[in-house]
């Protein structure tokens, strides 16, 4: 299980500031330290320019460090089931024990 601590206003896990995070209806987290790379993304047929892939911690069904798309987000985003946390609140954000 990860270590979360809020460090001035900031979200460290396992000691690693986290830059952006997102969360959903369904309880899942992703919380973003950085952006690896970008790249045009195919998801349900369209094409995404420029898509974001983070690395991060992702605490879905698992709790796991990897990679996500910033594109597949965005699109559960438009139907209101996944927003953007925002910075002030990212502190206390995720499932903790």
């Amino acid at each position: 299980m990860a270590h979360f601590e809020a460090q001035d206003e900031k979200l460290l896990i396992d000691g690693k500031e986290i830059v952006e995070g997102w969360e959903s209806f369904n309880g899942f987290y992703w919380f973003g330290v950085e952006v690896d790379h970008t790249q045009d993304s195919v998801i349900e047929g369209r094409v995404f320019k420029n898509d974001k892939i983070w690395f991060g911690l992702v605490q879905g069904h698992e709790e796991e460090w990897g990679y996500f798309s910033e594109a597949e987000l965005r699109l559960l985003m438009r139907t209101n089931q996944v927003w953007k946390i925002k910075q002030r609140d990212l502190p206390y954000a995720g499932r903790r024990n």
